[in-house]
């Protein structure tokens, strides 16, 4: 996007529109650059190999080789930054961190062969990752704006695509829904971006924390590829998201108070005024039949659940696979971490959800907490549908972002104001300050 999300709203300091935290609650030493460009390295990884076909055909070796490569880097850089280790506590990324024991038992059988121990390295440096960016997780909208460029930027590489090949990015054999032609990315990928990054940019802009003209192309851009992949849950997503996260600012914002009734009474005439298009839209050109079991998926669910498994497997799972049983994609989260990661997979999954979830509600009013809110219940709603709360995903990229936002900011101590001399041998004529002191 031209403009970057760039600061539209009160003077740093000032009270926040949206609730009692300060604007502008940075970390103490600032947030490197390079900070950055880690975290969409991490969103790199997790754009996957396996998708549509591209213009240039990329050869899946080629593409793994690109991603992993991004998250090896990612946590090189990482590191770098972060050499003394400082991490902020997290019961997210501990909870994600537990997450690797059954995965790492499991997938030690070989049961479904020697990719699961890569894909257990791979979760493995996704974590360590996350642990070493969390020293910069302030609370603050630092990491929401690194996101929304992130996922924009493989927005653009797909309206690139579809303008240079429409053919290869709209193909028959996804029925005519909009795929990547450049880098292989399915319609629900597409759907996922647009859905997240246009929710976060409302948030952003109800809270004049972003410019109405770089937020109207973000948008704008973002709905035109949503519509075009004909993505049911990321709809479902977005719009849920949404109420959820307005109404969590309606009491103390009166912008949210007047988008949420905008956009009430707009939701209401569309309804009534375009209701045959929605639900052509909505329907695909599928039967009852087809969306009653949702489109083949409940026939997937069927068979994993039937299927015959040990003590062992109920409880471990069969360890990190592609995602798929039979051969086809099992497409919910909480049965993939089932059969992955077993019955303390699914239990450990279920804590991250509702850790988030009791966190947000117990935070004040504030624009962080509603995007926070918006991101916890996207993946919520798209955990139905959509697997990868198991595994290093944009969905574990999401609500690392949503932990990074109700980080308790970090604040200068009362003892302390800011601006008053340090203690130093300095201050202190004619004695020494222990080395323990001056760290």
């Amino acid at each position: 996007m031209s403009g970057d999300l760039r600061y539209a709203g009160p003077p740093p300091g000032s009270p926040d529109v949206a609730g009692a935290r300060p604007a502008a609650a940075a970390h103490p030493g600032g947030t490197p650059k390079a900070v950055g460009i880690a975290w969409a390295l991490l969103g790199l990884n997790t754009l996957g190999s396996a998708g549509a076909k591209t213009v240039v055909p990329l050869p899946r070796s080629l593409i793994q080789m690109a991603t992993m490569g991004a998250l090896v880097t990612a946590f090189a850089l990482a590191l770098v930054l972060n050499l003394r280790l400082r991490i902020r506590p997290s019961a997210f990324v501990f909870l994600l961190t537990l997450l690797l024991v059954p995965s790492v038992i499991a997938s030690a059988n070989l049961e479904v062969g020697y990719g699961a121990l890569f894909r257990c390295f791979r979760l493995a440096l996704f974590v360590g990752t996350l642990w070493l960016l969390s020293r910069w997780w302030d609370g603050g909208l630092t990491f929401v704006r690194y996101h929304i460029r992130m996922y924009f930027a493989v927005l653009v590489l797909v309206a690139a695509g579809l303008i240079v090949a429409p053919g290869t990015a709209m193909p028959e054999y996804y029925g005519g829904r909009l795929v990547g032609a450049l880098w292989p990315l399915t319609p629900p990928q597409i759907g996922q971006y647009s859905a997240v990054i246009i929710g976060l940019t409302v948030l952003l802009l109800l809270g004049r924390r972003t410019t109405g003209r770089s937020a109207a192309l973000v948008i704008v851009v973002s709905l035109v590829l949503l519509a075009l992949t004909h993505t049911r849950t990321a709809t479902v997503g977005l719009l849920v998201g949404l109420t959820l996260a307005i109404g969590s600012l309606v009491l103390t914002s009166a912008a949210a108070r007047r988008f949420f009734a905008w956009t009430v009474l707009c939701a209401t005439v569309a309804a009534v005024v375009f209701a045959s298009a929605v639900q052509a839209w909505f329907l695909r050109g599928q039967d009852q039949e087809s969306l009653s079991n949702l489109t083949g998926r409940a026939k997937v669910w069927d068979a994993l659940l039937a299927a015959p498994r040990s003590t062992g497997e109920k409880v471990f799972g069969v360890g990190l696979s592609d995602k798929s049983f039979g051969g086809l994609p099992i497409d919910n989260s909480w049965l993939a971490v089932y059969h992955e990661q077993g019955l303390i997979g699914v239990t450990l999954v279920a804590l991250m959800i509702v850790a988030l979830g009791g966190v947000a509600l117990l935070r004040p009013p504030s624009l962080p907490r509603a995007c926070a809110i918006f991101l916890i219940s996207y993946c919520a709603i798209s955990s139905y549908t959509e697997a990868g709360l198991g595994d290093a995903s944009p969905y574990l990229l999401h609500l690392a972002l949503a932990a990074a936002l109700l980080a308790v900011p970090t604040e200068p101590s009362a003892a302390a104001p800011a601006g008053a001399p340090s203690l130093s041998a300095a201050a202190v004529p004619g004695r020494r300050i222990p080395r323990w002191a001056r760290r």
